[in-house]
C-alpha cells in the first residue's frame, strides 16, 4: 500500500472520529443532560474516561521509555529478568486494583442514585409523579393514575407529559418481548421485561426515575432489539410547567368531543364496522392493572405530535407540540391506506381484516371518512 492510500485512510478515520465530537445538542445526545440522573451518569462517564486517559498515557509513556532506554544492543546478551520480583508484582497488581475499586464504588453509588426517587428526611419517597410504561411491538403505552378515580388509569401512547422540576418514577413492563426504555437527556436505559403476575396479582417490575430541569421535548426510544421495527419504536417526553401539566392530565381523563358532521359520523361507523375498535380503545381510562388493547389508545389521537411511534411527524418542527392539521390529515391517510409500507411488521397490517381480506378492503371514501373522524379525537 503506497503512502497516498495510507494518508487517505488516516485522514478519513480522523474526520469520522472528530465528527462524533461535534458539540451540537442533538436530540438523543447524552452530552447535554437536562436532569439530575443524566447529570450524575455523565459525571461518572467523564471521570472514568479521564482516569482511563491518565492510565493510558502513563502506561504508554513507561512502555516507550523502557523500549528506548533498555533496547537491546548487538553487543549485549539477554537482559536481567524481573520474574520473582515481589515488590514490582505487588505494585503493578495493587495500583490497578485500587483504581478499579474506586471506579466501582463511584459507579455503584450512581447506580443506586438512578434506581429510586430520592427520599425525604423521614425515609419516604418525596413528591413525585408515578406512571407506568409498557412496551409493545413496536410502540409504547403509558399509564397515569387517574386523578379523579384511584381505581382507574389514564391510558396514552408514545407521548408522555411530565411537570418540570418534579421527579417521575416509572414502572417498566412489557406484553411480548424484552424492550428497553431510554431517554438519553434525562436518564440511562433500563430493560422492560415481560413478567407474570405472582399469586397476589402483582409483578416485580423494573423501575427508574428521572426529572426534567427545563421545559422541552426529550426524545426516547427502545434500545433492546425486539423485532422487525425495533428501530421504529420511539417516544417523546414533553416537560411542561406544573399548571400546564395538571390541565393536560385532567383533559386526558375526558373523552373526545362528539361532532355532528355527517362525514365524521360516517367515519365513526367505519371505525366500528372495519374492526378498528377491536384493537384500539376510544375510552381515555381503563381499570388499574388491566390488560390493554393490542393497539394504541386513540382517544386523543389528533392531539399527538406524531403517529406510528415517531415515524410520521404532525408538527412543523419535531421540537414543538403545535399540531399542523394538514400534516396530521396527510399522515393519517397514508397510514390507514398502507401501514405495512411505513412500519414493517406492524400488527395492524399483519392482523387487520381490511388489509388481509380483499372483500373488506377500505375504499377511498371510507378512508376519507375515517380520517375526518380521527381528526376530531382531541
Amino acid at each position: 500500500m503506497n503512502m497516498k492510500k495510507i494518508t487517505t485512510i488516516l485522514l478519513t478515520g480522523i474526520i469520522l472520529t472528530l465528527s462524533a465530537c461535534y458539540p451540537e445538542n442533538f436530540n438523543q445526545t447524552t452530552f447535554h443532560p437536562y436532569g439530575p440522573v443524566a447529570d450524575r451518569q455523565l459525571d461518572i462517564f467523564w471521570l472514568i474516561l479521564a482516569g482511563g486517559v491518565v492510565v493510558f498515557i502513563l502506561v504508554e509513556a513507561l512502555l516507550i521509555y523502557s523500549a528506548i532506554k533498555y533496547r537491546r544492543k548487538d553487543t549485549e546478551g539477554l537482559p536481567n529478568q524481573v520474574h520473582g520480583n515481589h515488590k514490582l508484582e505487588f505494585i503493578w497488581t495493587a495500583i490497578p486494583a485500587v483504581v478499579v475499586l474506586v471506579f466501582s464504588i463511584l459507579s455503584i453509588n450512581t447506580l443506586f442514585f438512578a434506581a429510586e426517587v430520592p427520599k425525604d428526611s423521614e425515609g419516604n419517597l418525596g413528591t413525585h409523579v408515578q406512571l407506568q410504561a409498557i412496551g409493545h411491538q413496536w410502540w409504547f403505552e403509558f399509564r397515569y393514575p387517574n386523578p379523579n378515580d384511584e381505581s382507574q388509569e389514564v391510558v396514552l401512547a408514545n407521548e408522555v407529559y411530565i411537570p418540570v422540576g418534579v421527579p417521575v418514577r416509572i414502572e417498566l413492563d412489557s406484553v411480548d418481548v424484552i424492550h428497553s426504555f431510554w431517554v438519553p437527556k434525562l436518564a440511562g436505559k433500563v430493560d422492560m421485561v415481560p413478567k407474570p403476575k405472582d399469586i397476589d396479582g402483582n409483578k416485580d417490575l423494573n423501575h427508574m426515575w428521572f426529572e426534567a430541569t427545563e421545559p422541552g421535548v426529550y426524545f426516547g426510544q427502545c434500545t433492546e432489539f425486539c423485532g422487525a421495527s425495533h428501530a421504529n419504536m420511539r417516544f417523546k417526553v414533553i416537560a411542561v410547567s406544573q399548571p400546564e401539566y395538571d390541565s393536560w392530565l385532567m383533559n386526558q381523563t375526558e373523552p373526545a368531543a362528539e361532532w355532528n358532521d355527517p362525514l365524521v359520523k360516517e367515519g365513526a361507523a367505519v371505525f366500528k364496522s372495519a374492526g378498528c375498535s377491536g384493537c384500539h380503545a376510544l375510552k381515555p381510562t381503563a381499570k388499574a392493572g388491566s390488560k390493554g388493547r393490542l393497539g394504541p389508545n386513540l382517544t386523543h389521537l389528533a392531539s399527538r405530535t406524531y403517529l406510528a411511534a415517531g415515524l410520521m411527524n404532525n408538527t412543523d418542527d419535531i421540537d414543538t407540540t403545535d399540531i399542523n392539521e394538514a400534516y396530521l390529515q396527510e399522515n393519517l391517510r397514508a397510514w390507514i391506506a398502507d401501514p405495512a409500507s411505513i412500519k414493517p411488521g406492524n400488527l395492524m397490517a399483519a392482523q387487520g381484516a381490511v388489509y388481509n381480506d380483499p372483500d373488506r378492503a377500505l375504499t377511498e371514501s371510507q378512508i376519507s371518512a375515517l380520517v375526518a373522524y380521527l381528526m376530531t379525537l382531541k
